[in-house]
């Protein structure tokens, strides 16, 4: 079962996280964060999330294949029951199903938390990245045109919203 590999974010993975990232960082326009990230940043965006919200990631062979995390979604106060998840998969595992399973995952975490909305925040143009989100029941609800300059060109960003249904 594909859900047996998911566990919660250990120090020892931060190494892997930043290798999966960064591939992102330099290779693609899905993240918008143009220089490489540090062990010692990742350490420090990690311990910031999981002060409120999970952090996860998808384990097999002892290898961490991809990792996804809730955050706040805005600072003010009014948002506070608002979260927007991250998802990434290591380069090479992609359409393994492995992010469907870290999203599911951390779907069924928002239901423990106070969270009305669950945002995805695309860069676009990202197919697999809409694709899931919208195998979720994630509704297109913004799209912002040349809001972002990476690589030579202008980027435009999606946000994807989904109401969290809470179980009884």
């Amino acid at each position: 079962m594909i859900d047996e590999h998911i566990r919660y974010v250990k120090k020892i993975d931060i190494v892997s996280i930043c290798e999966i990232y960064n591939y992102y960082v330099e290779n693609t326009n899905v993240s918008f964060e143009e220089k490489r990230i540090s062990e010692n940043e990742m350490e420090r965006r990690i311990r910031g999330v999981c002060q409120l919200y999970p952090w996860i990631v998808y384990e097999q062979d002892e290898k961490v294949l991809g990792y996804a995390y809730i955050s706040k979604w805005k600072e003010r106060s009014a948002y506070r029951f608002t979260a927007e998840d991250t998802v990434y998969v290591k380069n090479d595992a992609i359409r393994r199903g492995i992010g469907k399973a870290l999203l599911k995952n951390l779907i069924e975490k928002t239901y423990k938390k106070d969270i009305h909305v669950l945002m995805a925040v695309i860069a676009l143009p990202n197919e697999n990245s809409i694709k899931l989100h919208e195998s979720f029941r994630f509704k297109k609800a913004a799209h912002f045109s040349k809001v972002g300059y990476k690589n030579d060109e202008w980027l435009d960003v999606g946000y994807w919203e989904m109401q969290i249904d809470k179980k009884e």
